[in-house]
């Protein structure tokens, strides 16, 4: 069996105007060549226009003021022009050209924002918005530092279908992130990010019915917060690692593969990307420990990385 691959990422290869406190979410619209993401603790939208063969930037990213923060945000199918998104209570509407925000569900009363919030989401193949929470105080506790005192952390993990309706899927999560699912649907991964997990369910893709979920990746006895992920065309899960420099690869099993480590110590989402869906784009934050920034970190701005060899699996739209 061969070992880890270790493979040099680079530099960041888009600097925005000012690093970004927590860049994330990224998306990439394969018709007009273009990535989106926001950075979800200064409430702003970033569009930027790239070469769909290399990626490179053209021009610079119109940058949206948004009225909350959005944590996450996917395209909706035959709307052009608007996400559906998380935002800081629930589900929302996100308008491209004015930045908008149209509150479809609010899930989180006003008065709970200082216990939970809306973290990451994913949208599965048939075209639901699933969403997950943040308990708040149990996340201070910091990466696998929660005493059994606390109990059940109060994290809740949503679906929100097309026809409206709302449906709570799990709890139990520090910080709910990185849902993805396995190309043939069968499977669905979700991070639990501060408990330093990844978990595995099985998926009915016709109903979004999960069961079986049990622990998949264990970092407890290692480094880093498996962030933001997504899954190429073998399976294998490309998940940004917090904390860690990195973005690892793991194949449908659990094996670790290889490591690609970049220059900012959080990395936070990943997307894939560009004419071959082999560009994998990744959102970044800066430091926000209150120490001196570690020397050359660039934290806050944006990554790539173009994966030979490689198919990625597009985001689903909306439906």
């Amino acid at each position: 069996m061969a070992g880890l691959e270790v493979i040099q990422g680079g530099q960041a290869w888009y600097y925005c105007d000012q690093p970004m406190v927590l860049g994330e979410a990224p998306i990439y619209r394969k018709s007009d060549s273009t990535l989106h993401w926001v950075d979800c603790l200064s409430d702003e939208m970033h569009i930027l226009k790239v070469d769909p063969d290399n990626g490179d930037a053209i021009g610079r990213a119109r940058v949206l003021k948004l009225a909350d923060s959005v944590t996450v945000h996917f395209f909706r199918r035959d709307k052009p022009g608007s996400y559906i998104c998380a935002y800081y209570q629930g589900v929302a509407f996100l308008d491209e050209e004015t930045g908008r925000l149209d509150v479809v569900k609010e899930i989180i009363p006003t008065e709970d924002r200082d216990k939970l919030r809306f973290n990451d989401g994913g949208v599965d193949a048939k075209g639901r918005f699933w969403l997950a929470e943040i308990d708040v105080k149990a996340m201070a506790f910091g990466p696998n530092k929660l005493p059994k005192t606390y109990g059940e952390p109060i994290g809740r993990l949503w679906r929100y279908d097309p026809d409206g309706s709302l449906h709570m899927m799990d709890k139990g999560f520090i910080c709910g992130n990185g849902l993805a699912w396995s190309p043939d649907s069968k499977y669905m991964y979700v991070n639990d990010s501060v408990a330093m997990m990844v978990f595995k369910y099985d998926f009915d893709v016709e109903t979004g019915a999960i069961t079986n979920k049990r622990l998949f990746i264990d970092r407890r006895d290692s480094f880093g917060e498996p962030d933001g992920m997504v899954v190429d065309t073998e399976g294998n899960l490309w998940i940004a690692v917090f904390d860690s420099n990195r973005v690892m690869v793991f194949s449908p099993e659990g094996r670790h593969l290889k490591d690609i480590i970049f220059s900012a110590r959080h990395m936070a989402c990943t997307t894939w990307g560009g004419k071959e869906e082999n560009i994998l784009f990744v959102a970044t934050g800066k430091d926000r420990k209150g120490q001196a920034v570690r020397e050359n970190d660039e934290g806050g701005h944006m990554f790539r990385y173009t994966a030979h060899g490689v198919k990625g699996v597009a985001k689903y739209e909306f439906a």
